[in-house]
């Protein structure tokens, strides 16, 4: 729940909203930037403080775009996405967003480049104050689009699954836990050798999750606080030089892990 405002940091926060909101009739992405605040926020905020949101008065209503394209079939990289997006990745009514770590760089442009590539558009990063990044890019037919294909809004109140054409192939298994691993995974050491976490807040995800990894010929463990783990040796070495994770963060780890 929000913290509580004064009566006098209210007015404040309001005549601010109202200033940019009304007058100055900039939009919720824009008010984003300018207040570095996620944009659901500023939407809870307009709420809030009893201004009624009017898109209809915005430039760029709808956030209709004739420059993005759909994609049309199924394919690696779109499930690689769909793992990104499950991972660390968020849909607001207009936007769609990956949020990185200060330190993933790297994975930031390997993650920009995937969203060129199957939407046909070059998105935006943005570095928050304390390093974060979001890639995003918006578009209100690529949201619904994205809603169809099995995304949600809130991933943790959905309890979102996997959607169902990513178990169909082994490929596009392997593609889907990449994008997720990335996201969401993590690099471990044990006393005798290297574990990997798959980590969510949502139940069927993680049992889809472990589905991928049977499927394709692993031993996840059972599900335990919100994690998923693989431990045997074999198939900890099988998932880096099959699935091979492009986040580079966890490619270091694992050859440090193994080489010490």
């Amino acid at each position: 729940m929000p913290k509580r405002w004064s009566k006098e940091i209210e007015l404040i926060k309001y005549k601010e909203l109202k200033r940019l909101y009304v007058i100055e009739n900039k939009s919720i992405g824009e008010i984003s930037k300018c207040l570095s605040l996620a944009e659901g926020t500023v939407y809870d905020r307009l709420l809030r403080l009893g201004i009624k949101p009017n898109r209809s008065k915005k430039e760029g209503f709808n956030n209709i775009r004739n420059d993005i394209a759909i994609p049309q079939g199924h394919s690696k990289e779109l499930s690689e996405f769909l793992g990104i997006m499950l991972g660390d990745g968020h849909i607001s009514l207009t936007q769609v967003m990956v949020t990185l770590g200060n330190k993933e760089l790297s994975y930031v442009k390997y993650v920009a480049k995937i969203i060129t590539k199957l939407f046909k558009v070059r998105p935006k990063i943005r570095t928050r104050i304390m390093g974060h990044r979001d890639v995003y890019f918006g578009s209100t037919e690529t949201v619904r689009w994205l809603l169809s294909e099995g995304l949600v809004h809130n991933k943790v109140k959905s309890q979102v699954k996997i959607p169902e054409w990513i178990f169909s192939k082994s490929s596009f298994i392997d593609s889907f836990l990449k994008g997720f691993f990335d996201t969401d995974g993590s690099v471990y050491r044990l006393k005798f050798g290297v574990q990997l976490a798959f980590t969510n807040r949502s139940l069927p995800m993680l049992e889809g999750v472990k589905k991928c990894l049977s499927l394709n010929g692993y031993h996840p463990s059972r599900t335990s606080l919100f994690r998923v783990y693989l431990t045997r040796k074999p198939d900890v070495k099988r998932f880096f030089s099959e699935v091979i994770p492009a986040n580079i963060k966890h490619r270091e780890r694992f050859l440090r892990f193994v080489t010490d």
